[in-house]
């Protein structure tokens, strides 16, 4: 079975009206993060297909696959 973006759970969001200077200067913080939920695996995936090596610690470097 494949993983995809449905067998994510569900993502409750909660909005805070008070800037976060730690972040960055005009205390904003993006929600991009929500949208990357399949990348790493869907490349830890890829990885597998390509080589015959599960790797299930980030970050996925070479001498991990030797």
């Amino acid at each position: 079975m494949l993983p995809v973006h449905a067998d994510a759970p569900a993502i409750e969001v909660a909005f805070v009206n008070k800037p976060d200077y730690h972040v960055n200067a005009l205390g904003t913080k993006g929600i991009g993060e929500i949208s990357t939920i399949g990348v790493v695996p869907a490349i830890a995936i890829a990885v597998f297909n390509a080589t015959g090596k599960r790797v299930r610690e980030l970050p996925i470097t070479p001498d991990k696959l030797v």
